[in-house]
């Protein structure tokens, strides 16, 4: 089931801002660098580039410092945005914290149930972005859904199309798809989003899915993202051998990307290969990862499995 569990590439993050139709964005770098999941890209750029106006600013330092994020750098965000920032950057501090302190995940989410219920600015799309990741990393896809649905960015489009095939709700994601395309058709979200569901129809539209990758990794860079996404397709149309050449490249990039790892648990045991192969990489991802979703579902299961073990022990 490989669809579910590439879409978690995206999790870290949150998704993917749009220059109005026509108009050029001095900012177009920093966020594709971003939406691609080339994030080291994205501060570089972030970094080099000098915005026109103090929006423009605010707007790349969003950019900026979700990049760290994706990177779980998040001490570099906790230190760097202040009392004193803007809103935009407040709302990713408040991500920040909710991913870096899994004490406090409680506190966090009670504060934004109440920032919620009161009237919210509709107008700071990061705001409504980064409270429904939240949501979203809290399973919580309801108030996810409800928060999106006040924005009317491709962004907010982008993540509500996520949240619907994260729900098997293909027919739904369509819709939303087709209002980021009345939008802006060629927008690498829009690609993307195409890509994502083309993934989840199947069929003679995984090729469509694998072309989007790999044109995007042509057009700018092969990132970990886009190496998934094509794994992904392979899978899917059970071309294991091509979606193991595509992960080990993936694997040299980042010998612990998680979603890489949980990629390779999947192929290696369609392959028929060794359980020790496939122990390795769960090995890894244990390790390194313990708090992401799949792994604590896996540690769920293996619990459960040796509970039932012992009512079916042989009494003494």
């Amino acid at each position: 089931d490989a669809l579910p569990i590439w879409l978690r590439v995206r999790e870290a993050a949150g998704v993917g801002m749009a220059a109005p139709q026509g108009e050029a964005d001095e900012l177009f770098d920093v966020k594709n660098s971003f939406y691609i999941g080339s994030y080291q890209a994205c501060i570089n750029e972030a970094q080099r580039v000098k915005p026109s106006s103090p929006e423009k600013e605010v707007e790349r330092d969003v950019f900026l410092y979700r990049a760290y994020l994706a990177q779980r750098k998040y001490g570099v965000v906790l230190d760097d945005i202040k009392p004193s920032s803007s809103p935009e950057l407040q709302a990713v501090r408040m991500f920040a914290e909710y991913l870096s302190s899994e004490s406090r995940r409680d506190a966090i989410l009670a504060d934004l149930d109440k920032k919620m219920a009161k009237s919210v600015d509709v107008s700071n799309n990061t705001f409504l972005l980064m409270a429904a990741s939240i949501y979203f990393h809290d399973h919580n896809t309801d108030a996810a859904m409800r928060t999106l649905h006040q924005g009317e960015s491709l962004e907010c489009l982008a993540m509500i199309v996520q949240v619907l095939l994260k729900l098997d709700r293909l027919d739904l994601a369509r819709k939303e798809l087709k209002k980021m395309q009345e939008q802006d058709e060629d927008a690498t979200l829009t690609q993307l989003a195409t890509a994502w569901v083309n993934l989840a129809v199947g069929g003679e539209k995984l090729q469509d899915a694998y072309y989007i990758f790999q044109e995007m990794a042509d057009k700018y860079t092969s990132t970990l993202l886009l190496l998934n996404g094509q794994a992904a397709c392979y899978m899917a149309q059970n071309k294991w051998e091509d979606a193991e050449g595509v992960l080990q490249e993936a694997l040299e990039k980042d010998s612990s990307h998680p979603e890489t790892l949980i990629n390779f648990v999947v192929l290696t045991q369609h392959m028929g290969k060794a359980p020790e192969v496939t122990n390795r990489y769960l090995s890894q991802l244990k390790d390194a990862h313990r708090n992401h979703q799949f792994v604590k579902e896996y540690l769920a299961k293996e619990n459960e499995f040796d509970r039932l073990v012992l009512q079916y022990a042989p009494s003494a």
